[in-house]
């Protein structure tokens, strides 16, 4: 099967690309994998957040500012071609803070953020009294001190997201298939030859989005990406009344009601399994802000893995010996998913990224070490 350009992974990093180059008349094929595999997307929380992103780097505080301004448009876009309700809603979003030190770390934090993306990005510092006016119906626990409050940012079903990709790269006149897990990528004249267990697939571009499965595939065409796992927990509890009207940093009410907890970081390798210890560290400190929580049940509980990079920003890079082949690695596909749809997929287009993917590249974890 031949293609203009292949992408292989349909998460919701690949299925964003996917999506945003089908919109622009390329012929893409995306290849996804089976429901068993290690999908970071099975773990989102659903957040389309700015605040606290990219601390040490400035260019990715700037990529994400981008992108969660860029969000309205882009799922204004995507419910009209597809028909699927995202509930996306942008109203702002809260970050508590639990005790009057971790308010004045939490100050501290972002006055060296503002400072490194030169300021203007709608954050501040709520104090209680302030928070209670913002979330009146909230009963905040005795240790609850303020809040960091982000205009820009908001929340969205992630898995009506995912499926709303899917539905309209296929729209759009792209081809998904699932079950194709890809066994080998090799340059040729003609571009790269693709396989899998039973297709061969060429394509003139290939781009790599398969989570933890990349580096492995992208080493054959000479993109040398340095990933590993983190695995993320999360709860659900039963259907209670709207009461939550901002998402938070870790706490979110969805659209059905259910409130999600979490979530927590952990270096276990490629274990998902959801633990006690979690679920107990996770309600403790939901509890803490949320008292009355402590009389709701729970109705689920499940892990997944994020994919992270050593110092936790994105990767974005074309191959230098075998141009034409792309790396595209974040554990903030929901965020990002609008610039990767319009911009990153409009560089992958062109043949060329664009100067604001450049200090993605991961050449900047080429550093020898001290003697």
């Amino acid at each position: 099967m031949r293609a203009d350009t292949i992408v292989i992974g349909a998460g919701t990093v690949g299925a964003a690309i996917a999506y945003g180059l089908a919109g622009l008349g390329v012929n893409v094929i995306a290849l996804d994998g089976s429901d068993s595999d290690l999908r970071a997307a099975r773990a989102n929380f659903g957040l389309i957040w700015q605040q606290g992103k990219g601390m040490n780097m400035s260019a990715y505080q700037m990529l994400t500012r981008r992108s969660v301004i860029m969000w309205r448009e882009f799922a204004l876009e995507l419910e009209n071609v597809t028909g699927i309700d995202l509930e996306y809603e942008a109203n702002g979003g809260v970050a508590f803070c639990l005790g009057e030190e971790a308010w004045e770390q939490r100050r501290d934090v972002l006055a060296r953020s503002n400072a490194q993306c030169d300021g203007g990005d709608g954050i501040e510092m709520l104090r209680r009294a302030d928070l209670e006016k913002l979330m009146p119906a909230v009963p905040f626990g005795p240790d609850v001190t303020g809040a960091s409050f982000c205009q820009n940012d908001g929340h969205v079903n992630p898995l009506k997201l995912l499926s709303a990709l899917h539905a309209g790269f296929n729209r759009r006149g792209g081809r998904l298939l699932r079950n194709q897990a890809v066994t080998s990528v090799v340059p040729d004249a003609d571009g790269f030859t693709i396989k899998t267990d039973d297709t061969i697939f060429t394509a003139s571009r290939v781009i790599f989005s398969a989570g933890l499965g990349t580096a492995v595939l992208a080493s054959q065409v000479g993109l040398d990406v340095p990933i590993g796992p983190e695995r993320g927990q999360i709860l659900v509890t039963e259907r209670l009344q709207p009461f939550l009207p901002l998402p938070a940093s870790g706490l979110r009410q969805t659209r059905d009601g259910t409130v999600m907890i979490g979530s927590t970081k952990e270096d276990v390798g490629l274990d998902t399994s959801a633990t006690a210890a979690s679920a107990r560290a996770l309600s403790a400190n939901a509890t803490r802000i949320v008292p009355n929580l402590a009389e709701v049940c729970l109705v689920r509980q499940w892990g997944g893995l994020r994919i992270l990079s050593p110092d936790g920003c994105p990767i974005y890079a074309e191959s230098e010996s075998c141009p034409g082949a792309f790396v595209t690695i974040c554990h903030s596909g929901v965020t990002l998913a609008a610039i990767h749809a319009m911009s990153l997929a409009a560089g992958v287009a062109s043949g060329r990224l664009s100067a604001e993917f450049h200090p993605f590249h991961h050449g900047r974890f080429d550093v020898p070490k001290a003697a």
